[in-house]
């Protein structure tokens, strides 16, 4: 393959830098799911750059793709997590054994009937 221009480079970075601010993570996070030390922009470039030397703009597109869809199920499963844990908090009532969905007056009765002084 041939290389990147300088024009397309920095137009590569500046996308990557809004793709990654889109989906809320950062450059270090990006550097590891590329499998790289450094979260430099010069260190992203130069994988970049190697990426696009095994398979042109296709190769860093589906790197990239992968990625994304890695974010995606990351995020995915923290707020089916965080979705479920609030499911359970939903639910005090449940400890008591009390069918919370009685009616106000009937629960006030059985409560008075029960605590009737003879």
């Amino acid at each position: 393959m041939t290389r990147l221009t300088s024009q397309e480079e920095k137009e590569l970075i500046l996308f990557i830098k809004d793709w990654i601010k889109a989906h809320g993570y950062s450059q270090k996070e990006l550097a590891q799911q590329l499998n790289i030390n450094s979260s430099r922009t010069s260190e992203i470039a130069n994988k970049m750059k190697a990426l696009y030397k095994k398979g042109g703009i296709f190769n860093i597109a589906k790197n990239l793709i992968k990625i994304e869809q890695y974010w995606i199920k990351v995020k995915k499963n923290n707020f089916e997590d965080h979705s479920n844990f609030t499911k359970e908090v939903k639910k005090p009532y449940n400890q008591l054994d009390l069918d919370y969905k009685l009616d106000l007056d009937e629960l006030m009765n059985q409560m008075e009937k029960d605590h009737k002084i003879d």
